[in-house]
C-alpha cells in the first residue's frame, strides 16, 4: 500500500459505496491503503464555493472507516464487546470482510461503519475512509487539482485523490450505501458492547508538512471550515454534521497516515467503557489533548477514540 493512507471521513471510519453495489454488484473494490474525508465539489457551483472556486458540500454521514488486520474475525469479536452494534460480513476472495454498523440499518443502506479486512501481511492500520458528497464533478476536480500542482484519482469511478502525504480521499455521489453483498454476521461470540455509536465524530491525519497538507485540503473543503491551530498544534476541519477532519505535522521519524479515529457515542460510564477494556487486555491511552474522549488502543494496537456526541 501507497502508506497507511486515507483512502476517502472521516474512520473506516465511515463509508459509501457506488450506486452499481445496490444494483447487483457483489463486492465493494479493494483498495490497499488507509482513508479520509469527503468533499463535494463543483467549480463555480451554486451551494456555496470556496476561494478557489471550489465547491465543498460532503454529506460526513454515512462515512465508512476501514481497517486492515491479520486476524479479522478476531477484531471483530473485540468490536462487538465495545459497540452495541449489528454486525454484517460479506466474502471477499479468500476470507470475510466484517463491518460494525454505528446505527441502525435504513431501508436506503445509509449507515456508517467500521469495515474489518485483511491485512494480508501487512501491519494493521487503518485502510481507508470514504463518504457521500452532495456534488460530485469529477472533471472538474481533476482540473483544479492539476493546476495547483497536486496529484488526481486514478481512472474508474472509486480513485482515490491522493493528498500531498499519499493520503486519499475517495468519494461517491447518493445513492449509496452499505455493500448489498453485507449480510448479518453468524460469527460466534460475545455481543455485549458497552457503547451505542452515533457515527463517526473525527479523523485526525498525521501529515509530513502541514503547510503543504493545508494548501491540499484548504483546496478541497474551502477556507471556511478550517479553524484556528489548537492547542496541540493541530487545524481542524469542520465538515458538515459535526464531524470534524484533524492535521497534525508528524515528528521526525513517523510516518504519515491516519493517526486515529474516533466514534461519538451514545451519553456512557467513562468507568464501564474502562472495565470492558481492561477485561479485554487492551490499553487505555493518555487523552490530555482531548479530556472528552476516552483512548485506547485496540486489539491489534490501531488508535480510537470514543466520544459522546455532541
Amino acid at each position: 500500500m501507497s502508506s497507511p493512507a486515507l483512502r476517502v471521513l472521516m474512520v473506516t471510519v465511515l463509508i459509501a459505496a457506488p450506486a452499481a453495489l445496490l444494483h447487483g454488484q457483489t463486492e465493494k473494490p479493494r483498495f490497499d491503503v488507509t482513508s479520509v474525508r469527503k468533499t463535494a465539489w463543483v467549480p463555480g457551483g451554486s451551494e456555496g464555493v470556496a476561494r478557489g472556486g471550489v465547491l465543498i458540500a460532503p454529506v460526513t454521514t454515512p462515512w465508512d472507516l476501514d481497517i486492515l488486520v491479520p486476524d479479522p474475525a478476531a477484531s471483530a469479536r473485540f468490536y462487538t464487546r465495545i459497540f452495541k452494534s449489528a454486525l454484517h460480513q460479506q466474502p471477499v476472495r479468500d476470507t470475510l470482510r466484517y463491518f460494525v454498523l454505528l446505527g441502525d440499518l435504513p431501508a436506503d443502506r445509509q449507515v456508517g461503519y467500521i469495515a474489518i479486512g485483511a491485512a494480508g501481511g501487512r501491519p494493521p492500520a487503518i485502510g481507508h475512509c470514504c463518504v457521500l458528497a452532495k456534488v460530485y464533478d469529477r472533471a472538474g476536480m481533476t482540473s483544479a487539482l492539476q493546476a495547483a500542482g497536486f496529484g488526481v484519482a486514478a481512472a474508474g469511478p472509486t480513485g482515490m485523490w491522493p493528498d500531498p502525504d499519499r493520503l486519499e480521499l475517495q468519494l461517491f455521489q447518493p445513492p449509496a450505501g452499505l455493500v448489498t453483498a453485507a449480510v448479518p454476521s453468524p460469527l460466534p461470540g460475545e455481543r455485549d458492547g458497552v457503547l451505542t455509536p452515533r457515527g463517526v465524530d473525527h479523523v485526525v491525519l498525521r501529515v509530513r508538512s502541514l503547510e503543504k497538507s493545508l494548501a491540499y485540503y484548504r483546496l478541497v473543503y474551502g477556507a471556511a471550515a478550517e479553524r484556528p491551530r489548537d492547542s496541540q498544534g493541530r487545524i481542524w476541519f469542520h465538515l458538515e454534521r459535526d464531524t470534524r477532519l484533524g492535521l497534525e505535522e508528524a515528528v521526525p521519524g513517523q510516518a504519515a497516515g491516519i493517526a486515529h479515529y474516533a466514534i461519538a457515542v451514545a451519553p456512557f460510564e467513562r468507568s464501564t467503557l474502562e472495565a470492558r477494556l481492561r477485561e479485554l487486555s487492551v490499553r487505555l491511552l493518555p487523552s490530555a489533548d482531548e479530556p472528552d474522549v476516552v483512548r485506547f488502543a485496540d486489539d491489534h494496537g490501531i488508535v480510537v477514540e470514543a466520544r459522546a456526541a455532541r
